[in-house]
Order: structure tokens, then sequence, then C-alpha cells
């Protein structure tokens, strides 16, 4: 386990997603781009788009997509971090890989500012790559380092749009087959139905769903997943 030399960080990437459980729908352009940004030393690539569109996926995919490849990569999710945590990005430029979620987190906040602009030129100068994530365009978000939008400006920025039902619908049934639950059609018209909408929930119900399968001993049914969505709700409330 790899772990940054100022402050504790976890350089394993927190989820197990990869590359081949990705349904690109809209997006395949945007996903080839970001698999190819291995072979492009000293290179950076902004992602942009809303909640549920594939951001943090991506990210952690293209970390464990480098460790197959023997390289070192480093994920960060800055609105998991309190502002003390900015000093782990130092020393960051001898890895291969750094790839930073939630950036538009850190607009407006100096300490992580000043903290992103030196890793990001120390990175690029010693021939790292730099995959960046933020719920807004790079134009939209506003840093009070101006500097810090310039370098991130010297990358490809690409959009990424949220996939429509056909998709979603794909992406349970995937997961599904990865927890090794089947998941009927009247279960995932349901859940599209009544769910919320964004894919971190719908996939939160398919984990709901395959908990109730292994640990309750219970068929997956619509009165099933209907429990499980107000189980659900009770946490972050109704949709």
């Amino acid at each position: 386990m790899l772990f940054s030399p100022q402050i504790p960080l976890q350089l394993e990437p927190p989820r197990p997603d990869r590359f081949d459980e990705f349904i690109s729908g809209p997006n395949g352009a945007a996903v080839e781009a970001v698999r190819h940004l291995l072979d492009e030393p000293g290179t950076g690539l902004f992602l942009s788009g809303p909640e549920g569109s594939g951001k943090s996926h991506l990210l952690n995919a293209l970390c464990h997509a480098a460790r197959k490849r023997d390289m070192a990569a480093f994920y960060v999710a800055l609105k998991r971090l309190p502002e003390e945590a900015a000093a782990g990005l130092e020393g960051l430029q001898v890895l291969d890989l750094v790839c930073v979620d939630d950036i538009d987190r850190a607009a407006g906040n100096a300490a992580w500012e000043g903290a992103l602009f030196r890793c990001f030129n120390e990175v690029r100068a010693a021939g790292g790559r730099l995959l960046v994530a933020s719920r807004e365009p790079l134009a939209s978000l506003i840093f009070d380092l101006p500097d810090l939008a310039s370098r991130l400006a010297w990358g490809v920025q690409l959009k990424l749009q949220l996939t429509d039902d056909d998709g979603k619908r794909a992406i349970m049934l995937q997961r599904a087959h990865s927890l090794h639950i089947e998941l009927p059609e009247d279960v995932q018209n349901y859940v599209l139905r009544n769910s919320r909408r964004d894919m971190a929930s719908l996939l939160n119900v398919v984990e709901g769903l395959k908990n109730a399968a292994f640990s309750d001993k219970r068929r997956i049914t619509v009165p099933v997943a209907r429990e499980v969505i107000r189980a659900l709700e009770k946490k972050t409330g109704p949709k």
C-alpha cells in the first residue's frame, strides 16, 4: 500500500471500477480519451459532468489500469477530505498518474488551490499524467489563483453526459451480474420509476437487493425493491 509522504492519504483507488464495466453510451469518445491518457506522458485531461455521469468511475478505472501496467497511481476525492489534507499532495511527482476528483470543491479554498497548483506543476514537469474531474466545466469555476485555472486549461477538456433510461438499465444489470444476482424486468422498471434517478442511487438499490437476496435469503421482487428504496429514503430523504 502506498501513501503520500506528508500525510497518510491512501493511494489505492477506493472502488473496484473497471473500464469494461463502464457503459459508454453517449460518452464513448471521452472514455477512449481517458483510456489513452496512460500512453501520453506529461499530459492532462479535465472531465466535467453532472452527478451520476461516471466521472469517479473513470478516474478509479484509470488508476486500476495503471496498476496493471506496473505504473504508480494516486486517486483523491476532495469532497471527502479536510483542508489540512492538502499537504498530502506534496511529493506526488514520483507517480505516473494523479487523479483528482471533485476539483470544483477546491475553488475559493486557498490551501487546496495552492497545493493543487504546485502538485500539477510538479507532476507535469516529471512527465506524469493528470486526470481531473469536476461537476462544472472549467470555464464555470472561479479560482482565487488564476494560474491554477491556466494550468488546468493546458490539458484536453471533455464533458460527460448523463445516460438515458436504457443506459441506466444496462448499468444496473451489469452491476447485478457482478453481484451474482438476477434483476427481473419488473423490478428494473419499478426501480427506475420509483428510486432517485441518479446512477449512484440506482446502484445503491441494486446493492440493497443483493443484501436482501444473500443475507435475508429472499427472492428479488417488486415488494422487496419497495422495501429497499424506502430504507434508503430514510437515510437520504425521498426523491
